[in-house]
């Protein structure tokens, strides 16, 4: 029997999750909360026993929640449920609490987040970077610490792209492996309901009670492919980084750290499936349930989303036919690649944007994105997305695990022996996280250990902000700065991230020895009000000198 003290500890967890969402304010996150009587009652009823008791999670709002109005963000499409998604009933039925539903890219129709009337939710680490969709807002939830696990959709790439530009794990099932009904449909022969978690472990342990079939659901389907003895591994001959060498760098190391020898495939028919999505016929699959109601209410849909869901009419009856029977062909070409292969990996993304450059270019870039992850629905494949660390200049890289329908099982088991082994990653600290300091914790909880201590080189300021805290600015005028460099693992630096709010962010920070190393650095404007305290050398210094004084 649970504990009264069992009890407490679980309500005072829901009262956290709150007082977090609180504290983040306006994060463009969160379309609609349930009500917090209500949780704490339902965390103090819930049994201990259950697969995933206790634990907190979210919905993408394109997914019924009996109750709880369904938007996909679209205002003017919303309507209210009767009945919960049978996908969302096996997690409340295992013990799971449900916290709200998230914002997404309207529609589910782009790979950004910042298609949404609810908000643009801002990756983890920050920089102005975007968030990945459509699932935005169910990835910072998680990525954040705001829930333990959140389910979102993918179509093209939005259960993976969110992911990786938030630093945490993305599973995409087989198509029909976890029920689609109770879904807004983006295009339904190629929906899948996927799962974002802050480890593979959490993501497993998921994704085994949300499988299954559901009565009334036509595209449910259930199988198993049996592990191979020995994994082989294959990866692209070419790849296209857009320019961006730190993720091109990072994927090779990535690569580097993977078990056994791999080898190497022209993934062109691959690509050329991916085209088909969005270059293809398949756009038309959206207007089969969403062109009545844009049709009826044109201005209540986003312009760039009516741009993406217009397009569609260019294509004819044959259009669609001429495409079914290409993809066959690619579908075939791509049965016969699992012969020799068993698992193939791809960056999930090539590129990082920031809000500012996909406002620049909203569709190219936004196809961009979806370069390694919109064929894999098409051509009947599951996926696993897990974080690969950072670039030199702090933002996040990710490898995706790609494999035949009903590989999931060995596509999981490979990602948890990847993580589990996962390479470290060095953090400069300069403020509330240096040893004994008020926030240190939140490094020795995410299995940080400290390598020593040590300054900047001769050219930054240090300055305490009006918010208390303290900001590092590169200066040619400034100093050193002492710091204490914390290494720990880069799956973990996501979670580490969700704590750090504007307008500070990770950079690279100039050591005295001359090399660097990845910190937080605070964004210029930010200190024009704040209190220099350069000159004592550092954060524990000026500390110190306040105390004496204030004494």
């Amino acid at each position: 029997m649970e504990s009264a003290e069992t009890k407490r500890s679980t309500i005072d967890r829901m009262n956290d999750v709150f007082r977090r969402i609180r504290e983040r304010g306006d994060d463009g996150v969160w379309i609609s909360t349930v009500d917090e009587a209500d949780l704490r009652a339902r965390a103090a009823t819930v049994p201990a026993d259950l697969p995933l008791s206790g634990l907190t999670f979210a919905v993408k709002d394109n997914i019924d929640v009996a109750g709880m109005a369904t938007t996909a963000a679209c205002p003017d499409f919303a309507y209210l449920p009767r009945d919960t998604a049978p996908v969302v009933r096996r997690l409340l039925d295992a013990g799971a609490l449900l916290v709200g539903k998230t914002n997404l890219d309207q529609f589910a129709t782009g790979l950004t987040g910042a298609r949404s009337p609810y908000g643009t939710p801002e990756s983890v680490f920050g920089g102005g970077l975007i968030s990945g969709g459509s699932s935005s807002g169910s990835a910072v939830a998680v990525a954040a610490g705001l829930v333990d696990f959140a389910l979102g959709t993918d179509t093209a790439g939005s259960g993976r792209v969110p992911a990786a530009l938030n630093g945490i794990v993305g599973v995409k099932p087989t198509r029909g492996l976890l029920s689609t009904l109770g879904v807004v449909p983006a295009c339904r022969s190629l929906d899948c309901v996927s799962i974002f978690a802050p480890t593979v472990g959490r993501a497993a342990a998921v994704l085994r009670v949300a499988r299954g079939l559901a009565d009334g659901d036509p595209w449910g389907r259930t199988g198993s492919r049996p592990a191979p003895d020995t994994l082989r591994l294959a990866t692209a001959r070419s790849l296209d980084f857009f320019g961006d060498a730190g993720q091109e760098k990072a994927f090779a190391a990535g690569l580097d750290r993977l078990p056994g020898e791999r080898s190497e495939i022209d993934i062109a028919p691959l690509l050329e499936a991916g085209d088909l999505l969005y270059r293809g016929p398949w756009v038309a699959e959206r207007l089969a349930d969403l062109g009545v109601f844009l049709a009826e209410h044109p201005d209540s849909v986003l312009p760039v989303t009516r741009q993406v869901l217009e397009s569609g009419r260019r294509f004819t009856a044959v259009d669609a036919w001429r495409g079914v029977h290409r993809l066959r062909e690619l579908q075939a070409w791509t049965d016969r690649l699992w012969d020799t292969v068993d698992v193939l990996v791809l960056p999930t993304i090539g590129t990082t944007y920031t809000h500012d450059e996909i406002a620049e270019d909203p569709i190219g870039r936004n196809l961009n994105l979806g370069r390694y992850t919109q064929f894999a629905n098409l051509l009947d494949l599951a996926a696993v997305t897990i974080p690969n660390g950072c670039t030199a200049d702090g933002r996040p890289a990710s490898l995706t695990l790609l494999g035949p329908a009903f590989s999931d099982d060995t596509l999981v088991g490979l990602a948890e022996l990847i993580t589990n082994g996962n390479d470290l990653m060095t953090i400069a600290v300069v403020g509330l996280h240096l040893s004994g300091e008020p926030r240190n914790h939140e490094l020795t909880e995410r299995r940080a250990t400290l390598l020593g201590a040590t300054t900047t080189a001769p050219c930054y300021r240090l300055y305490r902000l009006p918010s208390g805290v303290p900001g590092l600015v590169r200066d040619d005028s400034g100093a050193a700065i002492d710091l204490e460099l914390w290494q720990l693992p880069a799956a973990e630096v996501g979670g580490l991230l969700a704590g750090i709010a504007a307008p500070l962010s990770l950079g690279r920070i100039a050591l005295a020895d001359g090399t660097e190393a990845t910190g937080f650095l605070c964004e210029a404007y930010a200190v024009g009000a704040a209190q220099d305290i350069t000159a004592g050398g550092g954060w524990r210094a000026h500390r110190s000198a306040s105390e004496r004084q204030d004494a």
